[in-house]
């Protein structure tokens, strides 16, 4: 919002209650009013018990007795134009934050931030950044018939999920990471093959060995002691 006329000679708060109301813009000031709410958390030992909404921002040339008149009023907030702040321009990152320009200070973005004609006369080489693209609803660019028409139609993919294979498991996933593992297989696989081969041979020929007098008749005594015992057992 743009005031045409002089605000410098207001000094008390209800003279600003009375332009705000006139301008109809003392509504946000009661809303941020009534949004005031004790914060959450422990934030409220920290100096900042009470949280609330932002009001409106009042933008002005230069600093004068309008100051005080605006900064008890809840929410409002003030900004001299050379002293412009993205934080206040937009709180949070959302744009559309009311604005009440002064004249003057409207009039002075010109010389202070230039056109697209003349570059700005308060700042050294500084110019006003031009867009890239004279529409930038890049999804309506996308999505036009035009673009569309030329290109392809969408192939489809199919996704591969690979398998992990444990190489300690799976011996073909281990000659794959190692070479060398089918060599050191076939040799475990042959060495085991002459142990048991050897081992068949050593029962084989104690199998065939004949037993002596004394073998025998010591494992008859034991065969008899142990029949002893169990039949005492049962007594």
């Amino acid at each position: 919002m743009l005031l045409t006329t002089k605000i410098d000679n207001i000094d008390k708060t209800s003279k600003a209650v009375t332009l705000l109301k006139a301008i109809n813009a003392f509504e946000d000031v009661e809303k941020t009013k009534d949004s005031r709410k004790m914060r959450r958390g422990k934030g409220k030992m920290r100096n900042r018990r009470f949280v609330q909404r932002r009001g409106p921002l009042l933008v002005y040339n230069e600093k004068g007795p309008m100051v005080k008149a605006f900064r008890n009023l809840p929410g409002v907030e003030l900004c001299c134009v050379t002293r412009l702040n993205v934080l206040q321009l937009a709180p949070g990152g959302h744009l559309g934050r009311f604005c009440i320009w002064t004249k003057d200070a409207f009039e002075k973005l010109d010389s202070l931030y230039g056109t697209y004609k003349k570059p700005s006369a308060d700042k050294v080489d500084y110019s006003l950044p031009r867009p890239m693209l004279t529409n930038a609803d890049v999804a309506r660019i996308i999505n036009s018939d035009e673009v569309q028409s030329a290109l392809r139609d969408k192939q489809p993919q199919q996704r591969i999920h690979p398998r992990k294979k444990n190489p300690l498991k799976n011996l073909g996933f281990m000659i794959k990471l190692n070479p060398h593992a089918k060599t050191l297989r076939r040799r475990e696989l042959l060495a085991k093959e002459q142990r048991e081969k050897k081992k068949a041979e050593l029962l084989k020929a104690k199998r065939k060995e004949p037993k002596d007098a004394a073998t025998k008749k010591a494992a008859k005594t034991v065969k008899s002691e142990n029949k002893k015992f169990y039949q005492v057992l049962l007594k």
